[in-house]
């Protein structure tokens, strides 16, 4: 049991190790090595490749959510043919960040044209949500992937459904880290690949320009605490893969979920009695949180999370204020 505990906080530790660099130009890092773990059902999680990847395989084929970063691809692929023989036929993005989608058009290149009268062309189908394509294609924004990795298969409602490898895929759109972030529920292998939404190695990540906000994040933090079914003593039942770190109950994700909420409230309150950015920096709202989460360095440090937070709170605050005195 003790060797067994040790492997763990082994894996554990370099995940976390990767996730600080997630957002540094992925596809010029190395490919670490990539490492399975069954979750249930058909579901499989790999690490090691930029961002968590969730793993169904079955009849019809393999569906990813997310693909990792470009310069991992070769070592996903050989994880992948040790769990299945089959084509990748869905890659599912739960964000438009570098280190979900770097994989995509690598993907793409390596599949045989898919039977479908209506993606003739296509060899893999990559579902995200519409504002993800927008901002892609947008010439004023430089992509971090070819156009051929560029979503193909986008939706613009609340959710789009699949039924893939005998399970109902469930695809949700959530504004949160982004607006057009995205998390994927297998109802009968009852697993949850949450994206970036659910990041329990650091504090959540707020694009504000591609319209992320604080209150989304949470918010997609409580509609996953509705989502996911305990077995026995808030253990157990629904498992989560995170965007990064290990492989999560609804435990984990309850002690990420109240660390947020208490972070909004003490913000909040900072900003009700008129208090600067500087000040509220200075004043450290994140302190007792800052060992487990918090980062000095890299490409998402403290210091970032607690601007970010303090502008989208602020802002709602002043549009919610404006809008009550119409």
């Amino acid at each position: 049991m003790q060797k067994k505990l040790l492997v763990v906080l082994a894996i554990a530790g370099s995940v976390g190790l990767a996730s600080r660099v997630h957002t540094q130009q992925p596809a010029q890092v190395p490919a670490a090595d990539i490492t399975s773990f069954h979750v249930q059902g058909n579901v499989y999680m790999l690490v090691g490749a930029g961002g968590n990847i969730a793993v169904q395989t079955g009849k019809d084929g393999i569906l990813l959510v997310d693909a990792g970063n470009a310069a991992a691809t070769e070592k996903i692929l050989a994880t992948l043919r040790t769990l299945s023989r089959s084509q990748v036929t869905y890659i599912v993005n739960t964000t438009e960040r570098a280190d979900h989608i770097g994989g995509n058009a690598n993907f793409a290149r390596l599949g045989r044209p898919l039977a479908i009268a209506r993606a003739a062309q296509a060899r893999v189908f990559i579902v995200g949500f519409s504002t993800m394509l927008e901002r892609m294609s947008d010439p004023q924004t430089k992509s971090p992937v070819p156009d051929s990795g560029w979503p193909n298969d986008t939706y613009s409602g609340a959710q789009k459904n699949l039924s893939f490898n005998g399970d109902a895929v469930q695809i949700f759109h959530q504004a949160a880290t982004t607006d057009g972030d995205s998390f994927v529920l297998f109802r009968r292998a009852d697993v949850i690949a949450t994206g970036d939404i659910f990041d329990p190695t650091e504090y959540p990540i707020i694009d504000l320009k591609a319209g992320g906000s604080f209150e989304g994040v949470l918010e997609g933090l409580n509609r996953l605490r509705q989502m996911a079914v305990p077995a026995d003593h808030m253990e157990g039942g629904t498992m989560i893969i995170p965007g990064h770190g290990r492989l999560s109950d609804i435990a984990d994700l309850d002690i990420y979920q109240q660390m947020v909420t208490i972070v909004r409230d003490r913000l909040q309150d900072m900003i009700k009695r008129g208090m600067t950015l500087e000040q509220v920096k200075a004043a450290k709202p994140t302190r007792d949180y800052d060992p487990i989460y918090g980062h000095e360095t890299g490409p998402w440090t403290t210091d970032m999370f607690v601007e970010a937070a303090y502008r989208s709170l602020n802002t709602q605050r002043n549009g919610n204020r404006s809008g009550s005195s119409n």
